[in-house]
């Protein structure tokens, strides 16, 4: 993993909406390809740099929930956060409390106005994706919140496969992105 500001010096900073949008400040976490990720050497059938958010969700034991997708593409399955593409009109922050209501039930108004930008690099569904998004935090008082994917799109329901409550040590091997782990370091460092 590498971590650069915006002046080349190493940390990280977590945003706010409140940074702007500028591109310019603040700090990305950059992650290369997996080395166990399987479909990252899929040839990919084209590209795309769709703007999406995701959401870390964490509950009141340190766990992180991940939900399970099956690439029908590949054959492969991976875990990650919620989150997804960004609609026209939609700010980030709108994206992904959307995006967790639709694909959890968990409600969109628990995402905080914290996020971090990870720099992605995957292939789904045989689309190459190579952007940079946007993982927000939000924190649940109880344990493993009760999920329910209820608002899925017909696309989504073939590929999910579930969803887990996860400690940051025992993350899946497939997760994406990668370097999950010091995504939700730093998220939940202050908060």
């Amino acid at each position: 993993m590498h971590v650069q500001t915006s002046d080349g010096t190493s940390g990280v900073h977590v945003h706010s909406e409140r940074d702007g949008d500028s591109g310019t400040g603040g700090t990305s976490v950059h992650g290369g390809p997996a080395q166990d990720h399987p479909t990252r050497s899929e040839p990919a059938q084209g590209s795309s740099d769709r703007p999406a958010a995701r959401v870390v969700c964490v509950d009141a034991g340190g766990r992180v929930l991940l939900l399970q997708w099956h690439d029908h593409v590949s054959g492969e399955a991976v875990w990650e956060p919620p989150g997804g593409g960004i609609d026209p009109g939609e700010t980030p922050l709108e994206a992904a409390a959307r995006e967790l209501a639709e694909e959890t039930g968990l409600p969109g108004a628990a995402v905080r106005d914290r996020w971090v930008a990870v720099e992605r690099d995957f292939t789904w569904l045989g689309v190459r994706y190579v952007k940079s998004e946007r993982f927000y935090l939000a924190r649940f008082d109880g344990r493993a919140p009760e999920v329910d994917p209820g608002e899925l799109t017909e696309e989504e329901a073939r590929a999910y496969l579930g969803h887990a409550w996860s400690s940051v040590g025992e993350l899946p091997r497939n997760v994406e992105p990668p370097e999950l782990a010091a995504v939700v370091a730093e998220l939940t460092k202050q908060g």
